[in-house]
């Protein structure tokens, strides 16, 4: 009962806490040129984008290109560099159409920068648009940079952007045995934290190999606290269209492992879920192939589920990581013993949260099993914070 009265004072301060609606004034750090501009004349650069590394309306490398810079090589994420892959496509190396630059990819079989590309540069700029949580693999990809990058002795220069997600922390911890693609660091599910902030963190914890350290130069955004509340002007994948799936995010995103759609295939991924076996008759929806989900789960068939896109904001922002979606359908298809497959445990971090789920426990008993790990991550991360 004290666990369970703790959280609902957590949440009554969060439901209180002031926001800064600051959003239009926020300046990322690829729009402070004068910033970094002097670190890259004259040297030989590479740069880690995708459709999100915008300056204000023109690319970042189509900016950095006008202005002299030599840019030698693209690197590209997960869903690619003009950001149209399906999530978990495999993509090869091409030559980028509008700019003639080879794009080599980072996802896939290589996940590192070849020691043979960064032999040739001096220095990657990387800027990509996070949406805060741990499973986003842009982390990932910058883990791995940052690694490459600190075994050749090379400087990684990041474009700090802020995190639709960063006004709270939330989630179990990371344990490393689980430690994947989809889960690199032992951070909570929502970090509060840009990926210039995570990759201080990673520097001076010792999480690169061996305990190495990148030279590392973070441009930060102007005008930024951890309390805004940042609307992202680019979606930064293609599941994640609006604001309301990158704040259900967090939640919906435990359904990749289970047999339930989370709506991708539709309008509306991230915002909704549903099952042709759901005992449910006022919402339905049919996965159909699209440019963000080729052959997405359930596809064909005609989902009974919940339709959460008209819940009010101020109640998104409020739920923070929440179960209560998955409790709902797990218990709607009937507790069935395949409801979980091994991705679930890469994706939660943790081996307490299923047992908890098969036995039954709410989802505030479940949101108090991690508060402790929680708390102690936020004293560990206070150090490495470039904003308020």
């Amino acid at each position: 009962m004290k666990k369970i009265a703790f959280i609902g004072l957590a949440i009554l301060l969060f439901c209180s806490f002031p926001f800064q609606n600051n959003a239009e004034t926020i300046v990322p750090g690829a729009e402070r040129l004068d910033s970094y501009l002097p670190l890259l004349k004259g040297k030989k650069v590479a740069v880690l984008a995708n459709q999100s590394s915008m300056v204000t309306d023109t690319h970042l490398v189509d900016t950095l290109l006008s202005l002299g810079i030599n840019i030698a090589y693209i690197f590209a994420p997960e869903h690619g560099f003009r950001g149209d892959a399906d999530a978990g496509e495999t993509i090869g190396n091409y030559t980028d159409e509008k700019t003639g630059l080879p794009v080599i990819s980072l996802y896939g079989n290589i996940k590192s920068p070849p020691d043979s590309i960064l032999q040739k540069i001096d220095v990657t700029v990387f800027d990509l648009q996070d949406v805060g949580l741990r499973f986003y693999t842009y982390m990932s990809s910058l883990h791995y940079l940052m690694e490459a990058s600190a075994n050749n002795n090379k400087e990684v220069i990041i474009l700090d952007r802020p995190n639709p997600n960063g006004f709270y922390v939330d989630g179990p911890v990371l344990d490393m045995k689980y430690r994947s693609f989809v889960g690199i660091y032992p951070v909570p599910v929502v970090h509060g934290m840009t990926l210039g902030e995570i990759a201080r963190m990673a520097n001076g914890e010792g999480w690169l190999t061996d305990g190495k350290q990148c030279t590392l130069t973070v441009i930060t955004c102007a005008d930024y606290t951890h309390r805004s509340l940042y609307r992202l002007p680019v979606k930064p994948s293609p599941n994640l269209p609006n604001m309301t799936s990158i704040y259900l995010y967090p939640s919906l995103c435990f359904f990749e492992a289970t047999p339930v759609s989370i709506g991708r295939g539709t309008d509306f991924p991230f915002q909704v879920y549903g099952h042709p076996d759901m005992k449910r008759d006022t919402f339905t929806f049919t996965p159909e192939s699209n440019s963000g989900a080729k052959n997405p789960p359930l596809k064909g068939q005609k989902c009974y589920g919940v339709d959460l896109r008209e819940l009010p904001e101020q109640e998104l922002l409020d739920k923070g990581v929440s179960f209560e979606y998955i409790i709902d359908a797990y218990n709607a298809l009937g507790k069935p013993a395949k409801f979980f497959n091994s991705l679930f445990e890469k994706l939660v971090g943790v081996d307490y949260i299923r047992p908890m789920l098969i036995e039954g426990k709410s989802a505030e008993q479940i949101k108090a099993s991690w508060q402790k790990d929680v708390e102690k991550f936020k004293q560990q991360r206070e150090k490495y914070l470039l904003y308020d």
